[in-house]
């Protein structure tokens, strides 16, 4: 209870932190089935917590790396993605830019810097040149086309 009264935990966190404490398996089992029955235990409301902290941070790749991560899969996964299918990638993406960066990389050893940023947040590699690419001031070039 301590646990859950400081933040939300899912199923499997709860289940694997009971575990390296050396209880039971039965009797973690029986009491998350408890804490789930008294509404103290919700993969959904947790799964909800992960992507509304994440987004805007990252992209959806990686908010659904960290969600199964934590043994969040299915419906529960789903549904808290759901708000996500609403947003424009590359915008996001731009705009985690601007408050990281705020200025077009001045060469390409910089440029592979942003570029791998944008990647470690969880956006693909297409997205992460186009921003970069559309930033104010950046060079053209075209040979670095992007064909994707």
């Amino acid at each position: 209870m301590r646990w859950l009264a400081r933040r939300e935990y899912s199923r499997a966190e709860l289940a694997q932190r009971l575990r390296q404490r050396g209880i039971p398996s039965e009797e973690i089992e029986r009491a998350l089935d408890e804490l789930a029955a008294a509404g103290y235990l919700s993969d959904a409301r947790y799964a909800q917590a992960v992507v509304a902290q994440r987004a805007g941070h990252y992209g959806r790749r990686a908010i659904v790396h960290a969600l199964k991560e934590r043994g969040i899969g299915g419906s529960d996964a789903a549904t808290a993605l759901a708000p996500l299918a609403e947003t424009d990638e590359f915008a996001d993406a731009q705009a985690l830019w601007q408050r990281r960066f705020g200025k077009a990389p001045v060469d390409d050893r910089e440029k592979a810097r942003h570029v791998r940023f944008l990647q470690s947040r969880g956006y693909g590699l297409s997205v992460a040149l186009r921003v970069v690419r559309a930033a104010p001031g950046a060079a053209r070039d075209d040979a670095d086309i992007d064909t994707a």
